[in-house]
């Protein structure tokens, strides 16, 4: 076969290579992937010869032979010997569930994670007692982890006092820690209409009333805020202003001087929950930098470098706030587990933590031209972040769409789980992180796109 029948000849399952699109031998062997998942290619086709490959991808041999290696290695493909190389049989279940559900970082694109992870633990291991690796410490953090503290707040603040840090176990506690400090049994916290369903879970369990406050297409509406706040005398404001979670709204300079202005005239304090500023591209000030005596701020690991980091920290000027803050922490949680603690300070301050970062902002940069480019004129994100809004058409509800998603083995959130007093938008949260290997997460998206393109079996149903 000559070159120019080879490429006319090309495989539609074949990936359109691109320069920031990763090694091309992981680009094909995402899209062998994503064919597998998405049926393209089946269980007994055989593949093109990797010469033949090679001429219709403009790339040389080895390549070719590096991405069918990847393959087998992922259990696509099988070798025959002279017969050629075919779709494996699937040794696992061959449609199993994709969680586009839970808001997690993608792996870090162009780091080698469990390498980065077992020279950090190395480090802590030589360098740290490990009797002080197991043992309880001091709430609060000690001054190294605030010092790391102080360096990764230091993109949003520039240079800050140690003291005025509280290391935390994640940020679901600061949170937790500061509805107990600022607010009592009955008080009312005000938030967006739609809004993080952590803060509901812990207004539920602690007797607190959520009250939604309307936002636009910037966020919360600075007239209705102050109103609110002079009608109902609340505890705290809680406020996601950055890539806001579900929305990924990032609202502006401009309001967030106002809404900071609006809480020092009517004295409230605000809860300032800001866990993907990082992964924004440029940001604006946090709103603690407008009125840095009413707002705690809340900055995590997990959203921006791994779960497993369950280490926040808390930015909170005023001593006596502080010293409230640490005694509610206290009552249901004493410390930060030493040992993650001493990892993500060893990833701060030896520069792990920047490379890591990167990584990560890399690779959700590409899921999200991913996802615009699948979703088309429905795609409504910023291009950064970990998660897409998706508004549905009309003939979708949100929870019989999640429903039907499901059966297609796709788990995605509806707005009701969001929704601040029980109005919610018809629309879906997409989690662009959680699935590890990005031809996977091409193949959900692909099906998402799908479903939505038909109508459901009843259209006349009722939204739940």
């Amino acid at each position: 076969m000559s070159q120019l029948e080879a490429i006319q000849d090309q495989p539609p399952w074949l990936p359109r290579l691109t320069a920031h699109g990763g090694p091309r031998f992981l680009q094909i062997a995402d899209a062998l992937q994503a064919a597998v998942a998405d049926g393209a290619l089946k269980p007994g086709d055989r593949l093109p010869p990797q010469r033949q490959l090679a001429a219709q991808l403009d790339v040389d041999l080895t390549t070719i032979t590096r991405a069918y290696d990847e393959a087998r290695r992922r259990h696509l493909l099988e070798g025959r010997g002279a017969r050629g190389t075919y779709v494996a049989a699937p040794k696992v279940e061959l449609a199993p569930v994709l969680d586009l559900g839970m808001n997690t970082p993608p792996p870090p694109h162009g780091v080698d994670f469990d390498d980065l992870l077992k020279q950090g633990l190395s480090q802590v291991l030589m360098r740290t007692d490990n009797d002080l690796l197991m043992t309880y410490h001091l709430g609060g953090g000690g001054h190294a982890e605030r010092r790391a503290g102080v360096q990764w707040l230091a993109p949003m603040f520039g240079p800050l006092d140690p003291e005025q840090l509280v290391v935390c176990p994640g940020a679901q506690a600061a949170l937790a820690a500061s509805v107990l400090a600022l607010t009592k049994p009955g008080d009312t916290i005000l938030a967006e209409p739609t809004t993080y369903p952590g803060l509901r879970a812990t207004a539920d369990q602690f007797g607190r009333h959520l009250v939604a406050v309307a936002a636009d297409r910037h966020g919360m509406v600075p007239e209705l805020l102050e109103q609110a706040c002079r009608q109902r005398k609340p505890g705290l404001v809680y406020l996601n202003p950055t890539l806001q979670n579900p929305t990924a709204v990032t609202m502006p300079e401009t309001r967030r001087r106002e809404l900071a202005a609006i809480a020092q005239r009517c004295h409230v304090r605000i809860v300032e929950d800001d866990p993907y500023w990082l992964l924004a591209d440029a940001a604006p000030p946090p709103v603690a930098t407008f009125a840095p005596q009413q707002v705690y701020y809340i900055s995590t690991l997990s959203k921006c470098l791994s779960p497993g980091l369950r280490v926040a920290f808390v930015l909170i000027r005023d001593p006596r706030e502080r010293e409230r803050f640490m005694a509610a922490l206290r009552s249901f949680a004493l410390m930060a587990a030493p040992l993650t603690a001493a990892l993500a300070t060893q990833w701060i301050l030896d520069g792990s933590a920047d490379g890591l970062l990167a990584g990560v902002r890399s690779e959700a940069r590409l899921r999200h031209r991913l996802a615009r480019d699948i979703l088309a004129g429905r795609y409504s994100g910023a291009g950064d972040g970990l998660h897409v809004w998706l508004e549905l058409p009309a003939y979708w509800p949100a929870a019989q769409f999640a429903l039907a998603a499901d059966s297609e083995g796709i788990a995605v959130t509806p707005a009701q789980a969001f929704a601040t007093d029980g109005a919610a938008a018809n629309a879906i949260r997409i989690s662009l992180g959680s699935i590890k290997q990005r031809g996977h997460l091409q193949a959900g998206l692909q099906r998402l796109s799908h479903l939505l393109a038909r109508r459901p079996e009843s259209s006349s149903a009722a939204v739940v």
